[in-house]
C-alpha cells in the first residue's frame, strides 16, 4: 500500500486561524506539510491584518489554505471539521446525536462569542505594537467586557463537566486553542485565572500534545520582534 501523501497547509503557523487547522492534524497524528505563501511575507500579512481590523477590531481575515487531493479549503473551522471528521469523528462526537449537538453548540459559541472578542484583544495588545499601531483602549475595555460575560457562561458549564461540550475533550475545546495561545500572554489572561473552572480546563488544553506541538510554531512575539519573519 502506496504512503499517503501528506495534505498541504498554506499559511503561517503563527496565525491562530492555520494553528487551528494544525492543532487537529497534529491531534490526530496526520502528517502535513506546512507550506507559507510565497507572494508576501508574515510581517506584511499582519500589518494588512491590522489595517483591514479597522479601529473597532473586527474579525481580521488570515491567510490559510488546507489542501488535500482535490479537496480545498480556506475556512478554518471547516477544515478542523473535515480533519476530525474523517481521522478522529469521536472529537466531534462520534455516533452520538446528543453529543454531536453540544460540540455544534460550543463551536457556534467559540466563533461568536469567544472569538469576536479574543481577537479584538490580541489586535490590539499584540499585533497594534508589532506593526506600529496604537491600541485603542475603547476596543479592548469593550472586548473585554464582553469576554468577561462569556467567559462568566464558561466558568458555569465547566464547574458541571470536564470539557465544553462534556465530560470528553472535543473539537470545541481544540478550536480556542490558538487564539488563547496569545490571549493568555496580555495582562487579560487574568479574566481566566480568576475563573478556577476555566483555568484548570485552559490548562489541561495548553498541556494536550498536539498543542504543546503546535504552540513551538507560535512564538509569542510572532517572530518579529528581532525581525524574524517566519
Amino acid at each position: 500500500m502506496a504512503t499517503p501523501k501528506p495534505v498541504k497547509v498554506y499559511g503561517w503557523a503563527v496565525s491562530p486561524f492555520v494553528a487551528r487547522a494544525l492543532v487537529c492534524l497534529e491531534e490526530v497524528g496526520v502528517d502535513y506539510e506546512l507550506l507559507p505563501p510565497l507572494r508576501s511575507s508574515c510581517a506584511c500579512l499582519l500589518a494588512a491584518v491590522w489595517a483591514g481590523a479597522g479601529s473597532r477590531g473586527r474579525r481580521p481575515h488570515a491567510l490559510r489554505m488546507f489542501k488535500k487531493g482535490n479537496l480545498i479549503s480556506a475556512e478554518s473551522r471547516a477544515i478542523a471539521r473535515h480533519v476530525l471528521r474523517k481521522h478522529k469523528p469521536e472529537l466531534l462526537g462520534g455516533d452520538s446525536l446528543e453529543r454531536c449537538a453540544m460540540v455544534d453548540v460550543w463551536l457556534d459559541v467559540e466563533a461568536q462569542q469567544h472569538h469576536p472578542a479574543a481577537v479584538a484583544i490580541m489586535l490590539q495588545c499584540i499585533i497594534a505594537p508589532l506593526v506600529g499601531g496604537a491600541r485603542d483602549q475603547a476596543v479592548v475595555d469593550e472586548s473585554v467586557g464582553k469576554l468577561r460575560a462569556v467567559l462568566d457562561v464558561y466558568e458555569a458549564r465547566l464547574s458541571r463537566s470536564s470539557y465544553l461540550a462534556g465530560d470528553f475533550v472535543s473539537a470545541a475545546d481544540l478550536s480556542h486553542f490558538p487564539l488563547m495561545r496569545y490571549f493568555m500572554a496580555t495582562e487579560y489572561a487574568v479574566l481566566v485565572e480568576a475563573r478556577p473552572h476555566v483555568r484548570a480546563w485552559w490548562e489541561e488544553l495548553a498541556a494536550r500534545a498536539a498543542a504543546r506541538k503546535v504552540a513551538e510554531l507560535m512564538p509569542l512575539d510572532l517572530g518579529l520582534s528581532n525581525k524574524n519573519d517566519h
